[in-house]
C-alpha cells in the first residue's frame, strides 16, 4: 500500500458503542482502565434508556461520552466514535466483552506491517473454553460467519477457514485505512456492518490479520435467545442489502445465493409463522437499488470450502445458538 506501518507510541482510541446494559459496560470499561497500553475511551450511547452516560461520566470520568438520540444503529454509533477521535489505530469493542490486561497491546501489533488494515482478536465464549469467534469468514455469496465458533480456545490460531476481517465486537482498524473506504455502512442498522466493511477493506487492498494471544471473553454470547420479528427482518434487511450492494444476484454465485435466500426465508416463515424475514430482504434489495455498486473483494477474502449445504447447515446452528 506504500504506508507507514504504526510504531510501538502510536495513538488508540476505543469505540464502545452502548445502548442499555449498563452492567455490561460497567465490567467493560473496567477491564479497559485496567490495559497494559495507553489509550483513549469513547463510548458512543444511543440514547441508552438506563442512563449510560451520566453513569459512565460518574464511574469513569476520563472516559469521553457521545450522547444520541434515538437508536439509529451499530454503524452509526460506531462511525461517530470514530470520527470524535484521532488515534492511529481504533478498535471496536462490544460493551459485553471483558478484555484481558494485554489485549490492546496484543490487538495492535500486527499493524506494524503497513500491509495490513485491520486486525481480528480472539472471543471466547462465557466460559473461557471455546471460541466464540476468531475474526469472520465469508462464503461465495458473500455471506458471513463466526470463525473457528465453538472450538477449542486453544485453536485460536488456527488458519482454515480464511480470514476476511475482524468482528466489530472485538477487533482492531488502521485509521487510515478506515477513512479510505468510509467506516461502516449506515444502510443498515443493524447486523453484518462488520463483514462488509471486511470485504471492502480487502478489496481496497488493505490485507487482514489475527491476533490470537489478543483475548476477550463475550459475557452475552450465550444470551442471544429466541430473536423478535423486528430483529428477523433487520437481519434479512441486511443481507438482501449487500447482496444488492455487492450486485450477488447478477453475479455466478447469484443463483446459489437466490436458492439460499429462498431456503432461509421459508424456512424462517415455517417456523415463526409470520413474513418478517422475507419483508426485511424485499426492503434490503429495494435499498440496495439506490445506491452505488460495491468492487467484489478479492478471492482470498473468501472460503471456498464453504458450500451451498454447509452454509445452510451454518445458518441452522446460527439460529439454534
Amino acid at each position: 500500500m506504500g504506508h507507514a506501518g504504526v510504531t510501538t507510541a502510536a495513538t488508540v482510541d476505543v469505540v464502545v458503542p452502548t445502548y442499555g446494559g449498563w452492567e455490561h459496560t460497567e465490567r467493560c470499561l473496567r477491564h479497559l482502565a485496567a490495559q497494559t497500553l495507553a489509550h483513549r475511551t469513547i463510548v458512543s450511547d444511543n440514547g441508552s434508556p438506563d442512563g449510560t452516560p451520566e453513569r459512565v461520566r460518574a464511574a469513569f470520568p476520563d472516559v469521553d461520552v457521545l450522547e444520541g438520540r434515538g437508536n439509529p444503529g451499530f454503524a452509526h454509533a460506531c462511525n461517530r466514535g470514530v470520527a470524535a477521535g484521532a488515534g492511529e489505530i481504533v478498535v471496536l469493542l462490544n460493551n459485553d466483552v471483558d478484555v484481558r490486561p494485554d489485549f490492546l497491546e496484543r490487538v495492535a501489533a500486527p499493524l506494524a506491517d503497513p500491509a495490513v488494515g485491520s486486525v481480528a482478536a480472539t472471543l471466547l465464549q462465557a466460559d473461557e473454553e471455546r471460541i466464540d469467534s476468531v475474526g469472520l469468514a465469508a462464503d461465495a455469496t458473500l455471506a458471513g460467519w463466526s470463525r473457528l465458533h465453538g472450538r477449542p480456545a486453544a485453536e485460536a490460531g488456527g488458519a482454515s477457514p480464511r480470514l476476511a476481517g475482524p468482528s466489530g465486537g472485538a477487533g482492531a482498524y488502521r485509521r487510515r485505512a478506515w477513512e479510505q473506504v468510509g467506516g461502516l455502512d449506515e444502510g443498515v442498522r443493524f447486523y453484518s456492518e462488520d463483514l462488509e466493511l471486511a470485504l471492502r477493506l480487502r478489496a481496497a487492498g488493505w490485507r487482514a490479520a489475527v491476533a490470537p494471544d489478543a483475548v476477550g471473553v463475550h459475557a452475552g454470547s450465550a444470551t442471544m435467545g429466541r430473536r423478535s420479528a423486528a430483529q428477523r427482518e433487520a437481519a434479512g434487511f441486511a443481507r438482501a442489502y449487500f447482496l444488492g450492494r455487492y450486485r450477488v444476484l447478477r453475479s455466478r454465485t447469484g443463483p446459489r445465493a437466490l436458492a439460499t435466500e429462498l431456503v432461509v426465508a421459508g424456512a424462517d416463515a415455517a417456523l415463526h409463522r409470520d413474513l418478517a424475514a422475507l419483508r426485511g430482504r424485499v426492503r434490503g434489495l429495494r435499498a440496495a437499488r439506490a445506491v452505488p455498486p460495491r468492487p467484489r473483494p478479492p478471492e482470498d477474502a473468501i472460503e471456498p470450502a464453504i458450500g451451498f449445504v454447509a452454509s445452510l447447515r451454518m445458518r441452522r446452528d446460527a439460529v439454534a445458538g
